[in-house]
C-alpha cells in the first residue's frame, strides 16, 4: 500500500513520497507529513544482523513507497560508500556512561551527511519518475552545517542548481571556509548580514512567493529544498537511531525489547522528530531528550507549553543551535493536535503575527515522550573538558550540549536507563572552542589548522580529509547581501 504525504496546514493536500520530496515545501507553507507513521517489518534481532544500508533499506522503504526496490536500494548503495571514512557508517563509542552514536564520518564531518549524501539520489529518482524536465534549484538556508553537506551533495549533479545562503557572521571559521572553497560549478554561497532565522525565513518566503515560482518556471527552473523541511531529509534520520538501537542489542549492551533513552542537540528540530518517529515505528525509545544551548526556545516550550521567539537571539560556540524558530517542530504541533491542520495553522500564524503560540492540556500530555534541559556555555566548556580528563575521549560543541543535557537528567531523575546520545560534529569543526575547554592555554591560539594538528595529536584521532582539503584552499564565493536582498541575488543567479 502506498503512503501518501498530506500538509501540515491543508487537508486537501495529498502527494506521494517522490512529489514531496520534489517540493520540499507544500504551497500553502506547510511541511510534508505522512498520513500515518508505518510500523518496522522486521524484529529488531532480524535488523540486528543487518549492515546500516540493510537497516536503511528496511526502514525508508516504509516511508518511500511508491520508489521500487531497485531505485531505493541504488540510492542507499550510491549514498552509503566510500564516501565515510569508517566501515560503519554511524559507529557507537562508549565513553562516562552513554554511547555516543558518531553521525558525522561522511564527507563534510557532521550529522548532515547522513541525509544529504542520499538525498540527492532520491530528488534525481524521484525527478525522473514524475517526468521533470525542468532544472531542480535547491534553495537552501544553513546554521552552519546544512548548508556544506548540502553542496557536497549535490555539486556537479546534472540538472541541479544550488544556492546556500548562511549568517555571515554566524557560523565558525571552519563552517564558512567548508562553503565558500566549494568548487562546484552549479552551486552558489552567500553571506547574509543577518541570523539564521533571518536566511531560513526569506528561504521559506520565495518557496511560498508563487509570482516568483512562475517566472523561474519559464525559465525552466523549479525550487526545491536540502533543509530538513524536506522529507527525503526526515526519513534518512529516521534511520540511524534504528541502527544504533539494533548495535546495542548485537553487542549484547541491551536485551531485545528493552528500552533506550536518546539525546539529540537540537535547533531546527528535525534530528529529535526523527527519534520520534523511530520510537513510533515501534523502536523501543524510553525518553526523548531535547538539549538546547542558550537559545532555549525549545527547553522552554517543553517546560511551560508556550513556543515564544520574542527574545534576544545569542551567538554560542554550537552556532548550528543557535536557531529561535525552529521549523520541524511544526510536524510535531501537527501530530500532537490529533493530524488537524486547521488547529496548526491557527498555531503558526499566531508564531508569525505575534511570535509566540500556547499549546492546549491535552496537547501537553502528548508531549510526555520528551523532556527538555539545556547547557549554558560554561557547561558546555565543562563537560569537554570533564569527558576528556576522565577518559581521553573529545566530543565537539553540540555533542556537548547534549552530554551536559543528559547530565542534568540524570541528576534530576536517577534514571539509569542505557542512554544514546547524538554526537552530531567533528570536534575538528570547532576546534577554537572545542581546544579551548579542553585547556585554557589554547585560548591564545588563532590558528584554526594549528588547534586541529594538537587536537589530533591529543586525542589520538586522525585529521580528517574535509579539514585537510580546506587547509589551502582557495576560497571561490564572495558574494555577501542584506536580508531583503535574497531574492534579487537568487534572480540574478538564474540569468546566468
Amino acid at each position: 500500500m502506498d503512503l501518501f504525504y498530506r500538509s501540515t496546514r491543508n487537508s486537501e493536500t495529498r502527494v506521494k513520497a517522490s512529489e514531496a520530496i520534489l517540493k520540499g515545501l507544500c504551497d500553502d507553507g506547510g511541511l510534508f507529513v505522512p498520513e500515518k507513521i508505518p510500523s518496522l517489518q522486521y524484529s529488531l534481532k532480524e535488523l540486528s544482523e543487518m549492515d546500516y544500508r540493510g537497516v536503511a533499506y528496511a526502514v525508508m522503504k516504509e516511508f518511500l513507497t511508491d520508489f521500487t526496490e531497485e531505485e531505493l536500494k541504488h540510492c542507499i548503495n550510491s549514498a552509503y560508500d566510500e564516501k565515510f571514512d569508517t566501515e560503519e557508517i554511524a559507529p557507537l563509542t562508549e565513553a562516562d556512561g552513554a554511547f555516543y552514536l558518531e553521525l558525522f564520518h561522511g564527507k563534510t564531518i557532521a550529522f548532515k551527511d547522513m541525509a544529504l549524501s542520499i538525498l540527492p539520489h532520491l530528488m534525481i529518482t524521484s525527478a525522473k519518475k514524475n517526468k521533470i524536465t525542468n532544472d531542480i534549484v535547491i534553495l537552501t538556508a544553513t546554521s552552519g552545517d546544512t548548508g556544506k553537506a548540502a553542496l557536497a551533495g549535490f555539486a556537479d549533479v546534472e540538472g541541479t542548481r544550488i544556492i546556500v545562503f548562511y549568517p555571515k557572521d554566524g557560523v565558525s571559521p571552519v563552517q564558512k571556509l567548508q562553503m565558500v572553497t566549494e568548487k562546484g560549478k552549479n552551486t552558489m554561497v552567500v553571506g547574509v548580514n543577518g541570523n539564521f532565522d533571518d536566511c531560513q525565513t526569506n528561504v521559506k518566503k520565495m518557496f511560498a512567493n508563487r509570482e516568483l515560482n512562475d517566472a523561474i518556471g519559464k525559465e525552466g527552473f523549479q525550487f526545491s529544498s536540502a533543509n530538513s523541511i524536506n522529507i527525503g531529509r526526515l526519513v534518512p534520520q529516521i534511520v540511524y537511531y534504528v541502527y544504533a538501537y539494533t548495535r546495542l542489542l548485537e553487542n549484547e549492551r541491551i536485551n531485545d525489547g528493552e528500552k533506550i533513552n536518546v539525546v539529540v542537540p537540537t535547533g531546527n528540530f528535525g534530528n529529535i522528530l526523527a527519534a520520534y518517529y523511530a520510537k513510533n515505528m515501534g523502536l523501543p525509545i524510553n525518553k526523548l531528550i531535547c538539549a538546547s544551548n542558550e537559545n532555549k526556545v525549545l527547553f522552554d516550550f517543553f517546560k511551560t507549553g508556550t513556543y515564544d521567539r520574542n527574545r534576544q537571539f545569542i551567538l554560542t560556540t554550537s552556532p548550528s543551535m543557535d536557531i529561535l524558530i525552529s521549523s520541524n517542530l511544526e510536524r510535531l504541533i501537527y501530530h500532537i493536535a490529533g493530524n488537524d491542520p486547521d488547529k496548526n495553522r491557527a498555531f503558526m500564524e499566531s508564531l508569525r503575527e505575534t511570535g509566540k503560540y500556547d499549546i492546549t492540556d491535552e496537547m501537553k500530555e502528548n508531549l510526555n515522550d520528551f523532556c527538555g534541559f539545556y547547557a549554558s556555555e560554561a557547561q558546555t566548556a565543562e563537560k569537554i573538558h570533564e569527558l576528556y580528563e576522565n577518559t581521553g575521549y573529545i566530543i565537539d560543541t553540540h555533542t556537548a550540549v547534549a552530554g551536559s543535557a543528559y547530565d542534568q537528567y540524570v541528576k534530576e531523575t536517577g534514571d539509569e536507563t542505557p542512554t544514546v546520545i547524538a554526537s552530531t560534529a567533528s570536534p575538528f569543526k570547532f576546534t577554537k572552542s572545542v581546544m579551548t575547554a579542553v585547556d585554557q592555554k589554547y585560548a591564545s591560539v588563532e590558528d584554526d589548522f594549528e588547534l586541529a594538528d594538537e587536537l589530533s595529536k591529543i586525542g589520538n584521532v586522525e585529521i580528517p580529509n574535509a579539514i585537510e582539503e580546506i587547509r589551502n584552499a582557495d576560497i571561490l564565493h564572495k558574494t555577501t547581501c542584506e536580508i531583503n536582498e535574497m531574492q534579487s541575488v537568487v534572480e540574478e543567479y538564474l540569468k546566468k
